[in-house]
């Protein structure tokens, strides 16, 4: 792997919002703030002692179900990906996220609430270059038939095979999507997180899932899908893994020039890779 530069941003003036928390159902509110040149994108947990700083990176991913958790000695951030997945794709490469609450609000299941606040604050770009990785040779990871796999390209590419072959309704779903600002907020942007009726089921009965409802996600059940309004996309389910994919590789805290090809990942698959590929680009 190589070096590729890009100029680093941030954005220029605070902004926030707040809503709850999926999966502990509690009251959120966020603020997004500009940052310096080389800070990253760091969360704060505002309302806890001593206002803990977690930064967001591999190093500080915690697997939770469903989500992913970054967490220090002094406190944790749940549900991340769709905000690190939107500021990606804007290049925002420096920001300071102060939240009161354990995970980032819901919305509605999409990126749409973090487009509209990055858009309302405004990116401003910072007069230095940041490091990219540029892939050169394939670099896969496997895991029973779950499988990704990184190719050498001049874009950020982003293909997602989904397979519930248990499901009438999803079965399989494919789409390839080159990671541009225009079609991130048309394409995957408004895209909501889902899942089947029987899976949400245990959750609900072991009060992990305090916050969750048709308002802020899609539920299958055999051949259809439960909420009223039906779907943005046919295939809007495959476009969210995609903004889920995008959010975790964000952690690596590099923009990457790859075609990731992805099949059956999640969370915990998404950052075995990131770790895969970060640790062939520190070694090389």
């Amino acid at each position: 792997m190589s070096i590729s530069i890009e100029t680093q941003k941030t954005l220029q003036r605070e902004v926030g919002t707040s809503g709850k928390g999926i999966f502990t159902g509690e009251s959120v509110s966020m603020r997004m703030c500009p940052a310096p040149l080389n800070c990253g994108i760091v969360f704060q947990r505002v309302d806890l002692p001593g206002k803990p700083e977690i930064p967001a990176n591999l190093t500080h991913v915690r697997e939770t179900p469903r989500c992913t958790r970054l967490a220090t000695e002094k406190g944790s951030i749940a549900t991340v990906e769709h905000l690190l997945s939107t500021l990606f794709a804007y290049g925002i490469t420096n920001a300071r996220i102060e939240v009161e609450g354990p995970e980032i609000p819901i919305g509605d299941g999409s990126a749409k609430l973090f487009v509209d606040l990055i858009e309302k604050a405004g990116i401003q770009t910072q007069e230095k270059k940041a490091a990219s990785i540029q892939i050169v040779e394939p670099i896969h990871w496997s895991d029973g038939d779950i499988h990704l796999v990184a190719l050498p390209s001049s874009e950020f590419r982003l293909s997602y095979t989904l397979h519930y072959p248990s499901s009438p309704l999803l079965r399989s779903q494919y789409y390839s999507y080159p990671l541009n600002l225009l079609s991130y907020k048309t394409e995957i942007a408004p895209c909501r997180t889902f899942a089947l009726y029987e899976e949400l089921l245990p959750l609900i009965e072991k009060g992990m899932l305090k916050g969750g409802g048709l308002e802020n996600g899609l539920v299958i059940q055999g051949d259809k899908v439960l909420n009223p309004e039906g779907v943005r996309f046919q295939d809007e389910m495959v476009r969210h893994k995609i903004l889920d994919l995008i959010g975790d590789l964000a952690l690596i805290g590099k923009r990457l020039f790859a075609h990731v090809i992805a099949v059956r990942s999640g969370h915990a698959s998404n950052i075995a890779f990131a770790k895969t590929l970060l640790k062939k680009f520190e070694s090389a």
